[in-house]
């Protein structure tokens, strides 16, 4: 389906759940200084290594730009730091992966919202929807956007990739909010901007997987996996009843 063609047959949707990076954040506003400073610390200060490890992991250290479902864009600190150490990095894979945890928490001091979440957030909750958020970060880094932008009042459920419901794509983290929430899977919309997140809503059952085109991801690599393809997540009125 594509954007704004909600239909008799949408699931009825109580429950979305929300990928974090690309999808409530503008992935490329807040990542790139990001990766950045990993493959810097990562490469130990060599800058050709840095260069060569953002290359192995998914970025253009010319442009910046990301591969959809890259390392850089759908890993979890864990599978970054394997990539990059496989790359060529001197560090320990378990060191390395404590290093990418601190740095990415840190990241939300400067991390950019695609809109006003606290907004957008209360709106969804006074339709009585239950909101969670499911990211490939750790949990850390989650409550850290939670407590920034105001939204610890309207979020039911927060996992990320060390909270015990595994890694996407599987299917824990949906499991995980349906616990939380008391609904169904078919009662949920899983909101993300790469096939990560779209598969690991498929995997869990849920009623919708939405795709958004604020991250790594294109329109031509979100829409067979997605239910509908957004611009982004002010548009989500357009596919839920």
């Amino acid at each position: 389906m594509t954007a704004g063609t909600k239909t008799e047959n949408t699931p009825d949707i109580r429950g979305i759940l929300f990928d974090k990076d690309g999808t409530l954040l503008d992935y490329d506003a807040s990542w790139e200084p990001v990766n950045r400073q990993l493959a810097l610390l990562a490469a130990r200060g060599d800058a050709p290594l840095a260069r060569s490890l953002l290359l192995a992991c998914g970025m253009d250290p010319d442009t910046g730009v990301v591969v959809a479902d890259s390392l850089l864009a759908a890993g979890n600190s864990r599978q970054i730091a394997q990539g990059l150490v496989d790359a060529g990095a001197t560090y320990d894979v378990a060191d390395l992966t404590i290093e990418l945890d601190r740095i990415f928490a840190d990241a939300a001091d400067c991390s950019v919202p695609v809109t006003d979440l606290a907004q957008l957030f209360a709106q969804l909750k006074q339709k009585g929807l239950k909101l969670g958020i499911a990211s490939s970060d750790n949990e850390r880094s989650i409550r850290a956007i939670v407590q920034r932008f105001g939204l610890t009042d309207h979020v039911d459920f927060i996992a990320g990739y060390d909270s015990g419901h595994g890694c996407k794509p599987e299917p824990g983290m949906v499991h995980g909010f349906c616990a939380a929430t008391g609904l169904s899977a078919q009662q949920v919309a899983v909101v993300g901007d790469n096939n990560h997140d779209l598969h690991m809503g498929r995997n869990a059952g849920a009623g919708l997987a939405i795709a958004v085109l604020t991250g790594t991801g294109s329109r031509e690599t979100l829409t067979a996996n997605s239910d509908f393809c957004l611009n982004n997540i002010t548009e989500l009125d357009t596919v839920l009843n």
